[in-house]
Formats: structure tokens, sequence, C-alpha cells
């Protein structure tokens, strides 16, 4: 509901902080400039704009409020599905330090993912429905995406490479099985043994 600002706070790097391996004061030039951004945002869906409406205030709130939400909403799913479904590899800082320019293209195949659907998704989408050729040709305008596809896809076929996509329901599932598995304990932990069997089974945990 917030992804706008969970895209926002990535540049922090909780986890290199966590680990010492980053200092927060180290951050705090970020976190000044992520708030006046943010404040002024906030400023303009929720103040400023509203005041202009007069007596249609309340209204202008809410309308502003509901077109972040579907934002939020719809922009976390077309990202999610290009780059956490069940098939998308990951891939450590260390393995790509001495890869060849084939090599990174082998990569971007095998860490991200399409979907399938009709012409108006694809346009609702940005074309990022199409995110293996956009992490491969990321300078190439993003309506060009369509027809380069079969061609990456035709080279996959002939060399044994997966090329990930299916369609959008389908693709958006697996996200959801993937995050909520790694959400729950592992089976070692205590509190592993006080979660039904059937949402394990759900998140194919």
């Amino acid at each position: 509901s917030f992804y706008e600002y969970g895209v926002g706070l990535h540049e922090l790097e909780f986890d290199r902080i966590k680990s010492g391996e980053v200092k927060l004061k180290d951050k705090i030039p970020f976190l000044k400039r992520f708030a006046n951004k943010t404040a002024k945002q906030v400023t303009k869906d929720y103040i400023a704009y509203p005041l202009l409406a007069g007596p249609f205030a309340p209204k202008v709130i809410a309308g502003n409020a509901l077109a972040n939400l579907g934002r939020n909403l719809w922009a976390s799913t077309i990202i999610f599905c290009g780059h956490f479904t069940e098939d998308a590899q990951t891939f450590r800082a260390e393995d790509c330090e001495t890869e060849s320019r084939g090599q990174w293209y082998y990569r971007q195949l095998l860490g991200s993912s399409n979907f399938t659907g009709g012409k108006w998704l694809h346009i609702m989408s940005g074309h990022l429905s199409y995110q293996i050729e956009h992490h491969m040709f990321p300078d190439i305008p993003a309506h060009r995406y369509p027809e380069i596809a079969p061609k990456v896809q035709a080279l996959c076929e002939e060399y044994g490479i997966p090329y990930n996509t299916g369609s959008f329901g389908k693709q958006y599932k697996t996200v959801l099985q993937r995050v909520g598995r790694y959400s729950l304990p592992p089976e070692t932990s205590v509190l592993s043994a006080f979660i039904p069997k059937s949402l394990k089974t759900a998140f194919g945990a």
C-alpha cells in the first residue's frame, strides 16, 4: 500500500546497517533528501490541492489517497511479477564481479520474469510485462519489447536456456507463494510448530 515509500527507502540498505557494514549516521544525508521529497508530495496531495478545492477538499483528499493506493498496488504487482516469481533466480554481488558480457546477459535472463496477456495489459504495465527484454536491453523503448521477445525466446529454446514466462495470474500466484514461504519461520524455529500445516502448504513451505 505504501510501495512508493518502500522503493524510496530501498537505498537506506537496512541489511548493511544491521550487519554494521554501514553506519546509520552515514545515511543521514539520504534520509534528509527522502524526508524533504516525501513532505513535498504529501503537502501537494493532502494539503495544497485540497485547499484549492475549497468545500470539495474531502473529496480531493479521498481521490488522491485512492489514486496513490491504486498506483502503489499496481506498480508493486507488476514489478514483483518481473523479479520475484518462483523461477526467478537471485545472485550474490561476488557472482557478478568477473562476469563477461555474455554472462551478464545470461544473468539477466535467469533473474527476471515475463508475463503474458492482452494488448491493454501490456500497455497498462508500461510493457514491463517483458521484464526479461527490459533487463537485457534497458535503453530500447519499452513499446519495442514485443518485437524482440520472440527472438529472445527462440534463442533460449535453441540453447536450452529457461525463458521464465506465464500468464499474469500464474506469475503473480508464484510471487505470493514465494513471499509467503520466506515470511514463515524456518522448520527449525520453535514458532514453526504453531503454524498450521495448511498455511505452510498454501505457500509451498
